[in-house]
């Protein structure tokens, strides 16, 4: 017993020190590949640098939360190997432990992981992510001329605090705005208010737009009712372009809300049978995507036990491709959740599933040996 145990620690110190650089290099990959398309248009319209470099540090812990599962199954597969390759597996066989006594201390370590991912993922994920929005909302304030990163400075679009979406048409050096156009909507009916202002800016420190010479229209039945002409007037922001950059707005994905938050939502779309394909996905991808460290660490122990009685080694080349094959099939998976293409529990599972299904058939295959 004393040496299964002497042999299980010598697993895990192989493995670790691969998991930490692992881990380093995936989270690195995962920030950059974020961010790229960000960070230089922003430092390139003047962004103030300290604040982009929070906003980079603030990802960090989003992309520790994906990497820790992807990185556990990359140390796996290159530890095991390297002891494969150095007959220290073949010497361990000798002194009779079993090679299936490789699976206790991975999948230990893989529960660890586990509960390691969650607990960011729930704890401090949302809290860095709401950090994070607050930060591009003052980058956007200390200069405006970033809310042009997607439309070449045309085009941006913010909130008002009544909801309003306010059209910016050009923004010049120095964070002069030009042609705004803000719109209240009525569902389904013609606008019931128009608001056009020829020039505005964002007052320095504050969430206050100011407009000038600027006319407001007011609507009945696509009629124009009232006219108001004014010089100058200000609008309270609710929104000012927070996700630099990024697809979809400024809505915060829900899968960086709180748990609780998350379930009651869903509950109550189901019970009034309200289709929210990202949101039931979100909530499965909560567990789904911790429970990956587990499945992907008896994957990899499985394909090292098959290689081993194979005489294959699976080697730096072959570890890289499976985490690569890996991270693509969560994101295939993950989108055809989103968009409703798969049920939110088959789109989270899946790749999770697959992982075991594809160690159980190389364990099986191994027996048959």
């Amino acid at each position: 017993m004393r040496g299964l145990k002497t042999f299980e620690r010598y697993v895990l110190n192989e493995i670790l020190p691969f998991l930490f650089g692992a881990l380093a290099a995936v989270i690195s990959l995962l920030v950059v590949g974020s961010l790229e398309k960000v960070i230089a248009p922003l430092l390139a319209k003047g962004a103030n640098p300290a604040l982009v470099a929070r906003v980079l540090a603030l990802n960090v812990p989003e992309a520790a939360a994906q990497a820790l599962p992807i990185a556990l199954m990359f140390a796996t597969l290159l530890g095991l190997s390297r002891l494969a390759a150095d007959s220290e597996l073949k010497s361990a066989l000798a002194a009779g432990i079993p090679a299936t006594r490789l699976f206790r201390p991975v999948l230990a370590l893989g529960l660890a992981v586990t509960v390691l991912a969650f607990a960011l993922g729930e704890g401090l994920v949302p809290r860095a992510r709401t950090e994070a929005r607050k930060v591009q909302q003052q980058i956007v304030l200390d200069n405006p001329r970033v809310l042009g990163l997607n439309a070449a400075g045309q085009n941006a679009v913010l909130r008002d605090s009544l909801g309003r979406a306010i059209s910016i048409g050009q923004i010049l050096p120095g964070g002069e705005l030009r042609d705004l156009r803000v719109v209240t909507m009525q569902a389904g009916l013609p606008p019931r208010e128009v608001i056009t202002a020829a020039s505005g800016r964002l007052r320095p420190g504050s969430t206050v737009l100011e407009l000038r010479d600027g006319q407001r229209v007011t609507y009945q039945d696509a009629r124009p009712v009232t006219v108001l002409t004014f010089q100058s007037g200000t609008l309270p922001l609710q929104d000012t372009g927070t996700e630099l950059g990024a697809e979809g707005g400024g809505d915060l994905n829900p899968i960086y809300e709180p748990l609780p938050t998350l379930i009651a939502r869903t509950n109550t779309y189901r019970a009034q049978g309200i289709s929210a394909p990202a949101d039931f996905t979100a909530l499965h991808r909560k567990f789904a995507g911790p429970l990956a460290a587990l499945a992907l660490a008896f994957f990899a122990v499985a394909l090292a036990v098959f290689s081993f009685r194979s005489g294959r080694d699976l080697g730096l080349v072959w570890a890289l491709l499976l985490t690569f094959a890996y991270y693509a099939t969560f994101s295939v998976f993950r989108i055809m959740g989103e968009n409703g293409a798969l049920p939110g529990a088959v789109a989270a599972y899946a790749p999770d599933l697959i992982a075991v299904a594809a160690g159980g058939a190389l364990l099986w295959l191994t027996a048959r040996r």
